[in-house]
Formats: structure tokens, C-alpha cells, sequence
């Protein structure tokens, strides 16, 4: 297994396994990548972050997921730190400041 896991594009898909259980996490950036999407510029960005787990169990996993409409440029988000939700099994990342 790699460093790093990600999830299903499809977070109802059944044969993938959650990246956590459901619950609140503390997590640090560790690299964040505007992800460019050429037929859809209408919609809000997407970024993909790397996120390191800081505290519980958990501690010093390396998720990657995507987000979309976080405010802040790849530079800025580098380093910050962040709370990822899991709410049935699909993520949700708040940058905090």
C-alpha cells in the first residue's frame, strides 16, 4: 500500500473502501494542486489536496482528496491547517485559519 490513498471517484460505489471511518479529523496540507477542468469553467474549481492526519489513531495517514470552492491559491493552502469531516463515508475538508 502507498503512502498516500485515495478515494473512489464515485463515493457511492460499494467495492471502495471509506478513506476514514466517519468522524472529525485534524489535518495539516501538505501539497495542494489546482486541478484545471477545460469544459467546465463555469463550475467552481477543484483542488486536490494531500491532507496528513495530526492527531488519534490516525495519526500520520496521507489522504488525497479533491475539493471544490476553497478560497486561497496552492501556495497559500500549503502548510495550513484543516479539519476533514467524513459524513457517510464522503469527505469534506475546512481549511482553517
Amino acid at each position: 500500500m502507498s503512502d498516500t490513498e485515495r478515494g473512489s471517484d464515485d463515493p457511492t460505489d460499494p467495492t471502495e473502501e471509506p478513506l476514514l471511518p466517519d468522524g472529525d479529523y485534524d489535518a495539516f496540507v501538505v501539497d495542494a494542486t489546482e486541478v484545471v477542468v477545460d469544459d467546465a469553467p463555469a463550475t467552481p474549481r477543484v483542488m486536490h489536496l494531500e491532507l496528513t492526519i495530526t492527531s488519534g489513531e490516525h495519526k500520520g495517514r496521507v489522504l488525497g482528496i479533491a475539493a471544490r470552492g476553497l478560497a486561497g491559491e496552492e501556495y497559500e493552502l500549503l502548510g495550513m491547517p484543516a479539519t476533514l469531516t467524513i459524513a457517510a463515508g464522503i469527505p469534506a475538508v475546512r481549511i482553517d485559519s
